[in-house]
This record gives C-alpha cells, structure tokens and sequence, in this order.
C-alpha cells in the first residue's frame, strides 16, 4: 500500500481483488482440497518441499487459493508456517530403515535387493492421453478395478514363489497424507518398542533395503570426509552468512525453487561446475519421525512415534582427487595405484517424489563442497541466494509496483546531461558525443571558427 502515490489507490487495490476472485470462482469447479491433492500429488509435494512444511492438505488448499501458481502457493504455505510455533525438534531421521517403495542405482546393475522400478514415468512414451479428457467417475472407477485386480495377482504369484521376494512396500498403495504403518511395535503417539514385540493387527513392516554405497564404504573407495558433529543450523530462523555449514546449504537446496536447483545442477554438469556424475542410488518412501519425551531424555526406543513422511533420497558418485576411507571408514589412506583418486559424494533429499530436484540437490551440495569460485555453481553466495524462489518471485514482481519517485530521478538525470551536452555542442542533434584526443590540451568546447568554404570542403 505504501507504493501507492495517487488518491483512490485503495479502492483500486480492493476492486482488483475482487476481479481476481470472481475468475476464479467463475472458472473453476467446485474442487475441494481431497480432488487437488489426489490429482496433483506431485505439484503437492513440490509446493511443500519449497515451504518446508509438510501438510499435504494445507499445500492443496493453498494451490487452489493460487489458482495453481506454485510460487504464489509456496508463499501462501511458507507465510502460515512463520506463524506456527515449535514445541520439539525431532530426532535425526534415519534413511536407511527406509520403507522403499521404489530405488534404483544407475551405478550398478545387480544390487542388493534388486532394483525397484516402483512407479514411474522414466521409461513411458510422452503421448498425449486424449482419453483422460472424458474420463469420468464410472471410467475412474472401472480402471482402478481393473488395475486392483492386477496386483492382487501380482501379490498372490509373489507369495507362491518362495524364492521371490516382495520388493514394493505395502505403504505404496496407502495414498499421500493418509499416514502409514509405524515401526514394529510402535504406535501413534507412543514409544516405539523393539521389533520382536509386534503390536497385534498392525501391517507388517516391510523389509528395508541395504544402502547400495556401503558396497563401496566397505572397500574404503570413497573420499574421507571429517566428522562433523555440530548441531544443524535452521536456516529458516537466522539469516545466511558464508562461509555456510553444510546444514544451512543443504536445507537451502531442499528448500528451494525446483526448477531453479535443477537448471543450477544442469549447468554444472555440462561444463560450469565438476565432471558427470553417476546416480548411486536414488530411492524413494517413507521415513519414520519420533520425537524424545519432552521432560525426560532417553534412548531411542523411549522416543515418541509421531508418523512418517515421503521422501525422495539421492547419492551421487563424483570422482575426486585426495583421500578415502579404508577398511570400511577405520583408517585414512590414499591409493598408491591411483595417486589419491577417489569416490566423493553429493547428497539430496527432498520431500515427496521430486527426483530430479533430489538430484540436482545433489549435485550441488558436491559443487559447494569444492567450492571452487572460479565456476559459478561451486559459489556459495551465488548459488543460495538464488534458488529461493519466494526471495526471486518477490524481487522481480515488486518491479511491478509504482516507481514513479525513482523513475523520474533517472529521466531528470538523462534529460539535464542531454541539455547540457547540446548547449555545449558536444554532442549532435542525435545525442553521438563528438570524438575528442584524450592527449590534446585543447577544451572540446571551443570549437575553431570556419569558412564556409572550409566547410564545403569538408563535406565533399
């Protein structure tokens, strides 16, 4: 409102809001937040990956209030989530008991495991649909039996072979923001038990796959990175300064504008940051997150199962020049064969199922570990500042906003150098400034007197 210099500002501002919601309503049906959830889950979880805050339901009402901007989303979502207060902080979420509803390594053709393709459009033809545009309730209907049926198959020829093991986890049909069975022995809103002590008819856990890089950990292939042992700092709650820790970096990264880290890892890759990586391991599911007893610490089966969320997890395989860890992370050497050459790591994590940002995520945080400035992707300053996507949009669409003090203080500055210039004759009538010898005494103003004559002869 501040920007508005002209009477009637006010009520203008408020008609335009109006304007804005009569298209919306006028264009839209009568979608509540189930329909935008379940039809979009994806935009969902990019809109709450870029808020840092899960709340599917929340992100859903925020895209319809948007009319399905995702920047006008995210901040509508990050703007409620500065208001809700903090009364715990989580344990640190272990990955690795993971219930993976899809991992894949492009590292490694045979891992442990196997390689679960889950759901996925990587190997799809991108053809139009044409017959989602009339699908209705009955075909809706009529496809998800046809498919149910499928995988009931599916599961009962899984079960009649014993040396076949279920891969896909049973949380994958349980749909975003529905919640999903806690730990062996866990309940909501308990602490969580060990897992010979089954609550009785809860789902069965599924089983959790090894890492596919402890293969590597374990022959001490990998670069040796320092402990690092400090508390994370929220960057959510103090402003940036660099040199940043590597928990400020990497939560900037989850945080940020999807398709921002994605063109920023793109260029890296092709030429303005570290050579090609190789995706590692890249999976996907849902992780648990407990919470110590507020009045009591203690280990962690006294902690507090408050549910799980998705994620997307990514390692990518770089090579890099200096030391690794031998016997599997016990001792620090350096390959006598290969000069110091070793496997470094960059990490992503991302809620939902944003692979590619997970691994773009990834190859930055590798980029800011160099931190090689000569390429822009390996400065800190250059790359954090600009991935935030509530910052960028906010910036570039308050040029929209009335500048008439400032414009006018620019225009007044051309206008008098203009003037200044034509009285002296130093420039011509199209404003090209006469060329003047930097080495001459002479004052450019003070022109010789001229025949006409001469002049004539100077044209010619």
């Amino acid at each position: 409102m501040g920007y508005v210099a002209v009477r009637g500002g006010g009520k203008a501002i408020e008609e335009s809001l109006k304007l804005l919601e009569y298209q919306r309503v006028s264009a839209s049906s009568a979608w509540g937040t189930d329909e935008i959830e379940g039809t979009f889950p994806e935009l969902v979880d990019q809109v709450m990956g870029e808020a840092s805050l899960y709340a599917p339901r929340l992100a859903a009402l925020a895209l319809k209030q948007a009319q399905g901007s995702p920047d006008e989303a995210v901040f509508l979502l990050r703007a409620f989530r500065s208001t809700l207060e903090r009364p715990y902080v989580s344990r640190p979420v272990d990955t690795g008991a993971m219930r993976v509803n899809r991992r894949v390594s492009a590292a490694f053709k045979d891992v442990p495991g196997g390689q679960v393709l889950g759901a996925t459009r990587d190997y799809s033809h991108r053809l139009l649909a044409f017959d989602l545009e009339t699908e209705g309730a009955e075909e809706l209907a009529e496809k998800r039996a046809e498919l149910a049926a499928h995988f009931e198959k599916v599961a009962e020829a899984l079960e009649a072979a014993p040396d076949v093991a279920p891969a896909a986890s049973p949380c994958a049909e349980i749909p975003v923001g529905a919640g999903c069975c806690p730990p062996a022995g866990a309940q909501q809103g308990t602490p969580t038990k060990s897992p010979d002590t089954a609550v009785p008819g809860a789902p069965q856990t599924p089983a959790t796959l090894p890492r596919v890089l402890d293969y590597l950990r374990a022959q001490g292939l990998l670069a040796h990175v320092e402990a690092d042992d400090a508390p994370p700092v929220d960057a959510t709650m103090a402003p940036l300064s660099f040199p940043a820790p590597r928990s400020v970096r990497l939560q900037t990264l989850a945080r940020g504008m999807t398709q921002a880290v994605e063109a920023l890892g793109y260029a890296a890759i092709r030429g303005f940051g570290p050579a090609h990586p190789t995706v590692g391991e890249l999976r996907s599911g849902r992780v648990a997150v407990a919470v110590d007893h507020p009045l009591e610490a203690g280990g962690e089966q006294d902690a507090y199962y408050l549910g799980s969320v998705p994620v997307t997890e990514v390692e990518s395989v770089f090579e890099s020049e200096g030391e690794s860890d031998a016997d599997g992370g016990t001792a620090t050497a350096t390959r006598s064969d290969g000069g110091g050459l070793s496997l470094a790591i960059g990490y992503g994590l991302v809620f939902g199922r944003a692979e590619t940002k997970a691994i773009a995520m990834s190859v930055l945080d590798h980029c800011l570990e160099r931190g090689d400035k000569r390429f822009p992707t390996e400065d800190e300053e250059f790359v954090l500042y600009h991935v935030d996507g509530v910052e960028a949009t906010g910036f570039i669409s308050h040029l929209k906003l009335p500048h008439y003090v400032t414009f006018q203080s620019k225009l007044s500055s051309v206008r008098g150098t203009r003037d200044e210039h034509s009285e002296c004759g130093e420039c011509d009538p199209h404003g090209t400034r006469v060329a003047h010898d930097p080495q001459s005494t002479r004052d450019p103003h003070d022109q010789p007197a001229e025949s006409k004559e001469a002049r004539d002869a100077a044209a010619l």
